[in-house]
């Protein structure tokens, strides 16, 4: 099956939601396969410990391809602990630029508790506004929601998961079975 003909993975999304001095990342379990669901309980979120700094990060799009990005920053962590920034430009500069990391299809959603992160293969490492930040087909459903109930007195994670939620019910590369990862800034 040529390329161009191939019906793509879709079925991912991740929302980072910072509030209350705690960041969280969530992230649904659903994997397709053009009109097929191929498996609803992925795991997309992750906590990350190099050289013993808690970093939790979200990815959408292919998953090999977002294990090698996820493999990549651990090991810019490494070399420069306790700065997910510098990490994460680095990380993008890289995948800007070299040969084979340019060709990957992913997305991450990164956070140390401080920081919140949107890494892109355009070479963008975006401050989300607003305290929230989403990736994958659901991403903009799951960010407008999550805007919308950014003012209420929910905590981050009730934001993540009602946000989450709404997406689920709009979306259909989206599910409920949820990954949820906090960690505190």
């Amino acid at each position: 099956m040529a390329k161009e003909e191939f019906p793509g993975w879709h079925g991912t999304t991740i929302i980072g939601v910072r509030k209350g001095g705690k960041v969280v990342v969530a992230g649904d379990g659903q994997v397709s396969l053009g009109q097929t669901v191929i498996k609803g309980t992925a795991r997309k979120v992750r906590r990350l410990s190099p050289g013993g700094t808690d970093v939790v990060a979200g990815f959408a799009g292919s998953t090999a391809d977002a294990f090698t990005l996820l493999e990549r920053l651990e090991a810019k962590l490494e070399a420069t602990p306790g700065q997910l920034a510098r990490a994460a430009v680095e990380l993008a500069k890289d995948w800007r630029t070299d040969k084979y990391l340019k060709n990957l299809e992913a997305m991450l959603i990164v956070t140390d508790g401080k920081d919140l992160f949107v890494i892109t293969g355009a070479g963008d490492v975006l401050e989300p506004e607003h305290d929230v930040a989403a990736i994958g087909s659901g991403g903009n459903y799951a960010l407008a929601a999550a805007r919308g109930l950014m003012d209420s007195k929910k905590d981050a994670e009730t934001v993540a998961r009602e946000a989450m939620a709404i997406a689920a019910e709009i979306c259909v590369y989206t599910n409920g079975n949820l990954t949820v990862e906090a960690i505190n800034g």
